[in-house]
């Protein structure tokens, strides 16, 4: 019988049917899967996890189901997770969560789906609460899974989870969602679970085997998703490879203030410096930060309130530049103090990070001088010709008091063209009118990406330098600003 499930234990055994290949590896588990069993392969904290092959995938999409043998592969493997945390998928008592997140071979950042808290349910989470006493951290992690659910497997509008909360908010006066109490997340999970029957005609499923099914197969079909072929149009990357799927036990970024989520790079992913550079926030799972939803806090910040963490995390993060001879791009989640490494992948760069990044790596003696000159790609040659804000002609106008606004250059350069707030009415004016555009957004999604290829530049008012789409716009050389807000930045003239 066709393998279609790796544990996380079982490394040698995709390397044998690889036939030793690293490359063969990330062909069989994806980039995302690949990472996450070197890591474990190397003991650093990573949670249980199994993968779904991009053969797999590849068998679903020709056929319109799963593979025989794949499913019962997965609910084995989950029996596996289960005596590995001593927790039970589905037992109000002691229930396991899981995250489920796809992992193609290259590195596709935000343009395939994941769901997050997979197992939730009525039930669940009353035990839940009666296990943690953190009333506040469940429904906070309820109404995410209902949210990620509806929007990706059940393909409704996410507005129709956006507004409902951002009413809610203005109604009670919260500005920011730590702001928001045990008792207002159980409103809104209600609130998100009327919204969910009303687009798609039935509850929110209550049986976490169903879940999980319905998840996977959601991911399996995120690969040919419209920004995902965008993507990989862009990219020359082949439609015929597929994607894996991460199934991989919960760590919870959000139980508390000993508790954060982030995303990291070893070196600075625009300028090329040797310096860590990332962005986390307390009390939050992943996807505040790389979906750029909530405005972040520099990693280095994180030293203040968890030292013991942060020492550990730049020590892991230091072992594996070196493992990997390149700048990594990981995310992390501390639960209750205690770090989680969920992902280490080579990290996206300007071409002007890419340079400094290959020649100081030789210098290092992390590469050789050739391995230097193959890093440089022809693309970002030619970015490197893009034209940039000049440094002293920008403090003139800002004492002239020329210019509106101070913001993050998520993606450097400079850019001139129409402003359109839709992404798509930024990609029809640029490819059919051969307009110069400037996407804006409050923030932007991965379901932006083909507004963001097709313009000249992005601007957002929330967002941080990790987030989906700064990772993506470097890649691209595609300027990204993330305005601050008027009581963060220097506004003048403003109208």
């Amino acid at each position: 019988m066709t393998k279609w499930v790796y544990l996380y234990n079982e490394v040698k055994q995709v390397e044998k049917r690889a036939g030793g290949s690293w490359d063969g590896v990330k062909a069989i588990v994806g980039g995302k899967g690949a990472g996450l069993l070197d890591m474990t392969r190397a003991r650093v904290p990573v949670p249980p996890f199994f993968t779904v092959t991009t053969e797999a995938c590849n068998a679903y999409q020709n056929a319109g189901k799963f593979p025989a043998g794949m499913w019962d592969q997965e609910l084995k493997a989950l029996k596996v997770i289960e005596k590995a945390t001593g927790k039970k998928f589905g037992d109000p008592k002691n229930p396991l969560l899981v995250s489920c997140r796809s992992g193609a071979k290259f590195s596709m950042p935000g343009m395939m789906n994941t769901i997050l808290n997979i197992g939730l349910t009525d039930e669940v989470a009353d035990g839940l609460i009666a296990a943690t006493k953190n009333e506040r951290f469940v429904w906070d992690s309820y109404r995410r899974v209902v949210e990620m659910f509806g929007t990706v497997v059940m393909d409704i509008d996410d507005e129709a989870f956006e507004h409902p909360l951002d009413e809610y908010k203005k109604k009670k006066g919260y500005k920011l969602d730590i702001e928001m109490r045990a008792e207002d997340w159980k409103e809104v999970v209600a609130i998100y679970k009327q919204a969910y029957k009303k687009a798609c005609g039935k509850d929110f499923p209550q049986d976490p085997y169903k879940q999980l099914s319905l998840a996977t197969e959601a991911v399996f079909k995120s690969w040919n998703g419209k920004r995902a072929l965008a993507y990989r149009r862009k990219e020359g990357i082949s439609d015929a490879l597929g994607t894996a799927v991460n199934i991989c036990t919960m760590a919870f970024g959000n139980m508390g203030d000993d508790s954060a989520t982030g995303v990291a790079f070893t070196r600075n992913p625009s300028t090329g410096e040797k310096k860590m550079m990332g962005e986390y926030l307390l009390n939050a799972q992943g996807e505040d930060v790389v979906a750029g939803i909530r405005n972040t806090d520099a990693i280095e910040n994180l030293r203040k309130y968890m030292p013991e963490a942060y020492k550990q995390f730049m020590t892991i993060t230091g072992r594996l530049e070196k493992h990997y001879t390149d700048m990594q791009d990981v995310e992390f989640t501390v639960e209750r103090g205690k770090l989680w490494m969920l992902q280490t992948r080579v990290g996206k760069r300007t071409a002007k990070a890419a340079v400094k990044i290959a020649v100081d790596m030789a210098n290092e003696g992390l590469i050789t001088r050739d391995q230097a000159v193959m890093r440089v790609t022809p693309d970002q040659v030619d970015a490197l010709l893009h034209p940039q804000f000049n440094d002293e002609a920008m403090d003139k106008a800002e004492k002239e008091g020329k210019f509106l606004a101070k913001g993050v250059n998520a993606s450097p350069g400079a850019a001139v063209g129409q402003i359109y707030f839709d992404a798509d009415k930024a990609e029809e004016y640029a490819k059919e009118y051969k307009q110069d555009t400037i996407m804006v957004r409050p923030f932007t999604k991965p379901d932006d990406v083909h507004g963001m290829i097709a313009a000249r530049g992005v601007l957002t008012s929330e967002g941080g330098a990790t987030s989906h789409a700064a990772v993506v716009a470097r890649q691209f050389g595609i300027p990204v600003w993330w305005a601050l807000p008027p009581s963060r930045s220097t506004l003048r003239n403003a109208p």
